[in-house]
């Protein structure tokens, strides 16, 4: 299936986890992939394994407006045009509230909330030209409240209400705006929870699936949300989460 051959797609944080997933699966499927990441090991490793001709690699810090400009300008400068950025990366800070200091908090705002919208506002000129498509990664866990995750939480319900937003105010422009909110998935963010047999046994319990998620799954949602399949969607923050929203159980990270 080559549901974007000669489209051009900008993953942010495809070094691991769901961005590389993502940025696979839209190579997979004929785009050219702009492979987005802080760490530069990360990013070069996946994107060694793709295409060269159809992928590009740019290193850059999102919460860092300036940079996210010229990530997408020099985007647009290789491959003449921009059809779907996906916002993907970000960063996790856990503890009781009056355990995050000043940095920690605006780590987390900065590159999971600020990121996104810099993205956003940097593509929204090149996507309008294409009738193109924001995706951004929300979490469950910005649709409802986590134990010791309140940077995180407000940080992803920022994304949640800012892709509501989005879509009200480009749907006018032809460009769709929708975000996945995943349940725990298995990235790099949660590796040390996954190790820890006791906690994940009390997430699977409150996973109707009763199980975690792959990121080639969010992936796949992903894809589908920016593909034709999807062009009546927009302003939507798709749960995939194995049923928790459904239950209305307690948030598991994404």
């Amino acid at each position: 299936m080559q549901r974007f051959h000669e489209k051009v797609v900008i993953v942010t944080g495809a070094g691991s986890g769901m961005g590389e997933a993502t940025a696979r699966r839209f190579s997979e499927e004929g785009a050219n992939v702009v492979l987005v990441d802080y760490h530069a090991e990360n990013v070069n490793r996946v994107a060694a394994e793709l295409p060269p001709e159809r992928t590009m690699v740019q290193v850059v810090d999102v919460s860092q407006s300036f940079a996210v400009n010229a990530m997408v300008s020099m985007t647009v400068a290789k491959f003449g045009k921009l059809d779907v950025i996906v916002n993907n990366a970000g960063v996790h800070e856990a503890g009781e509230p009056t355990e995050i200091s000043d940095e920690r908090w605006q780590k987390v705002m900065d590159t999971d909330a600020g990121g996104v919208f810099f993205g956003c506002r940097a593509a929204i000129p090149h996507l309008e030209k294409t009738r193109g498509v924001i995706i951004n990664t929300a979490s469950v866990s910005g649709t409802g409240g986590d134990w010791g995750m309140s940077p995180y939480n407000a940080a992803k319900g920022a994304v949640v209400n800012l892709t509501r937003a989005l879509a009200l105010d480009l749907g006018k422009k032809g460009i769709r705006v929708n975000s996945v909110c995943p349940s725990l998935t298995r990235t790099g963010m949660t590796e040390e929870m996954l190790k820890d047999e006791a906690l994940i046994a009390k997430f699977k319990e409150r996973i109707p699936l009763g199980r975690i998620c792959e990121p080639e799954e969010v992936a796949a949602v992903i894809a589908f949300l920016a593909s034709d399949d999807a062009s009546f969607i927009t302003g939507a923050n798709i749960a995939v989460d194995g049923g928790v929203s459904a239950s209305n159980g307690q948030p598991a990270q994404g």
